[in-house]
This record gives C-alpha cells, structure tokens and sequence, in this order.
C-alpha cells in the first residue's frame, strides 16, 4: 500500500472515531472528532470483533454510523461541482445516495489497516460556519502523514465534508474524475458506472457472507 493510500485509510479511522459510541457533539470541531477516538480504538481491538466471521456485522455497523459525522450530501455536491445545478431534485437525490455508497464501501473497509499508528492534532481554523481541523498520523517507522478535514456547522454538529491527505483533497480528486466522464461522455454515464461499482460491491459482500458460513 502506498503512503498516500494508508493515509486514506487512517482517515477514515478517524473519522468513524468520531461516531463510535454515544455522540457527544459539544465542543469545538477538534473537540467532536477527539472525544471518540478511543471508542473506536477499542472497537478495532475487540477480539470478538476481529472474528473473520463478523466482517460484515463490524463493517455494516460503521456504514450506519458514518452519516452522523460525514455530510454525503455537501461531498457529493461539492464534487459534482457546475454539474450540480443543472441536476433535478430526483437526479440530486439518486446521486447523494450512490456517491454516499460508494464513499463508504470504497474507505469503510480500509478501517482494519489500522496498525495503532498515534493520531496528533495540530491545530484547527474557523471563519464563520466552516473549520479546518489539521492532524497528524504518525507510522511506527516515524514518517508523519497530514491529514485536514474540511468540516461545516450544522445544529450542534461539525459535519466532515471532505479530507485532504497530504495536500489532496478528497473532494477535488473525484471532482477532476467525475468532470471528466460527464465532459466526453455524459451525466448518464456517470450514473451507469457509479450503479456499476456499486454493484460490484454488492457482489463481493454477498460472497463474503457465503464464504463465512
């Protein structure tokens, strides 16, 4: 795995970190995605949660959670970008719902790569509704991966609304895919193939099943 790729991946750890558990959302942004990490930590040492054959149970159970922290709906938007206001409220929602999935099935997974590497805070910035929270993960071998989550005031809530590892936006990345596809092909086709992978995951869910019983 490349460094860029285990960065994505102990995002993603933090970020179910922040759900773990009874939600606790007074604070600052730093303060709502702290004040879970080590539930979550536990969470990936449980030794009856580690069971091959509960795969499915522990990732099942952090898709739920996700949404309490990640706001799918201002990811999907901001990477659809000039593409979205041309979309209907029914095209809005299917693609919210498909860019949500795949979101989560493609880094929910990547949760088991955590290896105890430390999570440092840095430092975080607001200006009016919106906040930057900067970290650190630091590897065993003491190579240190940034990580900054973009996140927004909703309520009581700071919802994560993209990731930026080692100066890449999550965001931006699907951003540039998606613009792509839609310019030498069409918005349709982008539904197609989000379907496709979308399948695709569902697929290999149900052999997983199969194969632990």
């Amino acid at each position: 795995m490349t460094l860029h790729r285990r960065g994505f991946a102990l995002a993603v750890v933090v970020l179910a970190a922040a759900v773990l558990g009874s939600p606790a959302w007074a604070g600052t942004p730093t303060e709502q995605l702290k004040s879970q990490i080590d539930r979550v930590l536990k969470v990936l040492d449980d030794p009856d949660l580690k069971k091959e054959n509960r795969a499915s149970d522990r990732r099942a159970s952090v898709r739920r959670i996700a949404n309490d922290i990640f706001d799918f709906s201002e990811t999907a938007k901001r990477s659809l970008a000039r593409h979205w206001q041309s979309r209907t409220p029914a095209e809005r929602e299917e693609f919210v719902q498909l860019f949500g999935d795949l979101l989560e099935r493609s880094y929910i997974s990547k949760i088991e790569l955590y290896g105890g590497e430390k999570i440092g805070y840095i430092g975080e910035s607001m200006d009016g509704d919106l906040a930057t929270v900067r970290t650190r993960i630091v590897t065993r071998h003491g190579s240190e991966i940034p990580i900054d989550y973009k996140m927004h005031h909703l309520g009581s809530r700071w919802l994560v609304y993209d990731v930026t590892i080692e100066g890449v936006s999550l965001v931006a990345n699907y951003r540039t895919q998606f613009n792509k596809i839609i310019q030498t092909s069409s918005y349709a086709e982008l539904v197609k193939r989000m379907k496709t992978k979308q399948e695709e995951f569902l697929e290999d869910e149900r052999q997983r099943r199969t194969s632990q019983k």
